[in-house]
């Protein structure tokens, strides 16, 4: 199962990095946000697949349970997805409003128009 999670990983950032190249700006778009969920998954195989007891429990007060679940990484990408909502918002919004300015798609031909 890890491993098919980490060649699922090695797969979203590839594409997420073709996306990146293509020089348009929905797949700009969309080549962030696999690069963000690549990532995402990368820290919580990262941080262990177990399917062991919840970390907290009322018998173990001091320390958790072998193969307890370990909940940093669950943190970590539940932040992760929230900050990459946010970059996503700000990404399209900032497409949007160049695609207003400047109706041709290509980002080459923006960037030969402001100078």
């Amino acid at each position: 199962m890890t491993l098919l999670l980490t060649l699922l990983v090695g797969l979203l950032f590839t594409l997420g990095i073709y996306l990146l190249m293509a020089r348009t700006p929905a797949r700009l778009i969309i080549g962030l946000m696999l690069l963000g969920n690549g990532a995402n998954l990368g820290v919580f195989v990262a941080g262990g697949l177990t399917a062991g007891q919840p970390p907290l429990t009322a018998a173990a007060q001091q320390a958790p349970a072998a193969g307890a679940a370990d909940p940093v990484p669950q943190a970590l990408v539940l932040t992760a997805i929230v900050i990459g909502f946010a970059v996503t918002a700000l990404a399209a919004g900032l497409i949007w409003r160049t695609q207003a300015d400047h109706p041709d798609n290509d980002l080459d031909a923006m960037n030969r128009s402001e100078s």
